[in-house]
């Protein structure tokens, strides 16, 4: 398990600091964009409750998938969609991470940053994998922005952690606004 943590957090550290992903750090492909998202149900940080895309018809839903628990890059993405989230309820969206961590630790993540938000886990990196967002052990960086009737509007490959909420936050202003 450490030597997993470790290779998480060289990885992140690779992609994130690299002007340019190498090919094979960037996941499979990307579903469609104006075609229906890729339907999923997944255990939850919420008391592992079952979470499915279906779940949130009616309203927007900001799509995150992310390498790792509590590692730097992870919990400042997490951080600041937690600082928006009020921005995002008032857009009728909701926030959801995905990541190939365990319930228990979605729920100790949760717990020591105040996340409320659910955070969903994807151990066999099925639903990651469906969303172009897996390398073999983990979910990439990568994120997605689904309208009420579950049409995928928006996609974000190698995001930058530290302003990346407010960039989705911005497109999906852009995109209620265009109807």
């Amino acid at each position: 398990m450490f030597l997993r943590s470790v290779l998480v957090a060289l990885l992140s550290l690779i992609l994130f600091l690299s002007p340019s992903a190498p090919s094979w750090a960037l996941g499979g492909e990307l579903p469609p964009l104006n075609a229906p998202a890729p339907d999923f149900s997944l255990p939850s940080s919420v008391n592992g409750q079952l979470i499915s895309l279906k779940d949130y018809r009616g309203k927007w839903v900001v799509l995150y998938f992310y390498p790792k628990d509590f590692t730097s890059g992870c919990t400042l993405e997490a951080q600041r969609f937690q600082r928006d989230i009020e921005q995002f309820h008032a857009h009728n969206a909701e926030v959801i991470g995905v990541s190939a961590d365990s319930v228990d630790s979605h729920q100790d993540f949760c717990d020591s940053e105040g996340l409320t938000f659910p955070l969903l886990s994807d151990p066999d990196g099925q639903v990651s994998k469906a969303y172009g967002s897996w390398l073999g052990f983990v979910s990439l960086r990568h994120s997605f922005i689904i309208d009420p009737e579950g049409i995928l509007r928006e996609r974000y490959r190698k995001v930058n952690p530290a302003i990346h909420s407010q960039e989705v936050l911005a497109r999906l202003e852009e995109l209620q606004q265009q109807g």
